[in-house]
C-alpha cells in the first residue's frame, strides 16, 4: 500500500501551558501589571479631571484610614474569602461551579426559616448552629445536583450551574413578594431578623471574619495533607487517570461539589445573619462572582485567597470614597476596578500560558 500524502491545518495560535517559571520571575511579572493597571486607572482619573495619587491616597485611605472603614473593608472581604475557598473545592477537579450566587441564596434562605420563625423559641446558641448548619446543607444540597447530574448524564456543568442561579434569584422574589414577605409592608421586603438572633460581633465585625481565618487553615490542610484532597487533584489532572487509580470519580464529584455549595451557602447564612439581617435579590450582591476572580488570581492556594480578597475589598471600599469625595460616577469607580483587576488576571493568564504562532505544516503518513 503507497503512502498517502496528508496535509494538515494547525491552528495560527495555540494556548499552551508553560514549564517551570522562577518565582522571581513571576512576582516581577506581577508587579509589573500591578504597575501598569495603576498607570491605565491614572490615565482614566486624569481623563476625569483629578490627581490620580490623591485618587489612589483616598482610596486607601477610605478602605484603612479609620477602625469604621477598616470594620466595612473587613465585612466585604469575609464572604468573598469564603466563598473563593468554596468554589475552589470544586476548581480545583476542573468542575466549573459558577453558582455560587445562587448557593448563596438557598443558605441565606435556609437560615431565614430558622432565623425568622423560630427565634421566639430557640435560645441564640441553639438558633445560631441550626441556621449555619440549615445554610450549609441547603447549599451544599443546590450544589450537589449539577454534580449527580453530570456524574450520571454528563450535563455541562457550567450552564447547569449558572442557569440555578437564576432559580434562587426567582425564589428570592417570590418569598419577597409572598408568604415571607413582611407584616404590614406595602413593599415587597422581607421582615428584619430580631436583634437577638444576630451574630456577636468581635472586634467591632461579626464573628464570621474568625470563621474565614479558620477555614484557610482547614482548608490548605485538606488539599494538600488528605486523601480526598489528594482525589480532588488527580481528578482534576484526568478524570481516565482517577478511574484508572481506582478512584470512584463521580463519588469525588458528588462529595466536593457538596463541600463546595456548603461553604457558599455558609455565606449566605453569615451575610443574613450578620450583616444585612434580611434576604433580599441583593444578598449575594455579585460575590459569587467575584469570588471566581479571587481564586484565580490566587491559584486555588487558601493564603493567597486571603490576600487577594482583602484587596478587592480594599478596591471596592475605596471607590465608595472615591465616589463621595470626589464625584467620580460609579460606574468611572467600577472601571477602575475592573482595570487593576483586568491587569492581575492577565498576568496570572501570561505567568501560565504561552501563545504559539504557526502556519501550515505537512505530515507525512
Amino acid at each position: 500500500m503507497s503512502k498517502a500524502h496528508v496535509q494538515a491545518k494547525e491552528p495560527l495560535i495555540r494556548m499552551v501551558k508553560r514549564g517551570t517559571i522562577s518565582q522571581e520571575k513571576a512576582w516581577g511579572i506581577r508587579a509589573i501589571a500591578f504597575v501598569l493597571s495603576l498607570i491605565t486607572g491614572g490615565l482614566l482619573i486624569l481623563v476625569l479631571g483629578h490627581n490620580p495619587l490623591e485618587v489612589y491616597k483616598a482610596m486607601v485611605i477610605g478602605a484603612w484610614g479609620s477602625r469604621t472603614v477598616i470594620h466595612e473593608t473587613v465585612k466585604l472581604a469575609v464572604p468573598l474569602l469564603i466563598t473563593a475557598i468554596g468554589i475552589s473545592f470544586a476548581f480545583k477537579m476542573k468542575f466549573w461551579n459558577i453558582g455560587a450566587e445562587g448557593q448563596i441564596l438557598v443558605g441565606a434562605v435556609a437560615a431565614g426559616a430558622f432565623g425568622l420563625f423560630t427565634a421566639h423559641i430557640f435560645p441564640k446558641l441553639p438558633l445560631v448552629v441550626l441556621m449555619m448548619l440549615a445554610g450549609m446543607v441547603a447549599g451544599g444540597l443546590y450544589g450537589l445536583l449539577p454534580a449527580v447530574c453530570k456524574a450520571k448524564w454528563g450535563t455541562n456543568e457550567t450552564l447547569f450551574t449558572l442557569m440555578l442561579n437564576y432559580i434562587a434569584l426567582a425564589f428570592i422574589k417570590y418569598l419577597m413578594n409572598g408568604p415571607w414577605k413582611a407584616p404590614g409592608s406595602s413593599f415587597p421586603k422581607i421582615a428584619m431578623l430580631v436583634p437577638g438572633a444576630r451574630l456577636t460581633k468581635v472586634l467591632g465585625v461579626h464573628w464570621g471574619w474568625i470563621l474565614a481565618l479558620v477555614l484557610v487553615v482547614v482548608s490548605w490542610i485538606y488539599f494538600n495533607k488528605t486523601k480526598q484532597g489528594y482525589e480532588i487533584a488527580v481528578v482534576g489532572e484526568s478524570n481516565n487517570t482517577a478511574r484508572y487509580a481506582g478512584i470512584n470519580v463521580s463519588k469525588v464529584f458528588r462529595r466536593t461539589m457538596f463541600l463546595s455549595g456548603a461553604l457558599c451557602g455558609l455565606v449566605g447564612m453569615l451575610q443574613f445573619a450578620g450583616a444585612d439581617y434580611t434576604i433580599t435579590e441583593g444578598t449575594a450582591g455579585g460575590v459569587g462572582f467575584t469570588a471566581i476572580t479571587v481564586a484565580w488570581l490566587a491559584k486555588m492556594n487558601p493564603y493567597g485567597m486571603l490576600i487577594v480578597s482583602v484587596f478587592i475589598a480594599m478596591l471596592e471600599r475605596g471607590s465608595n470614597t472615591i465616589q463621595t469625595n470626589f464625584k467620580i460616577p460609579a460606574s468611572a469607580s467600577d472601571l477602575l476596578i475592573g482595570i487593576i483587576l483586568f491587569f492581575m488576571l492577565g498576568c496570572e493568564f501570561f505567568i501560565t500560558y504561552r501563545l504559539i504562532f504557526r502556519g501550515k505544516e505537512e505530515h507525512h503518513a
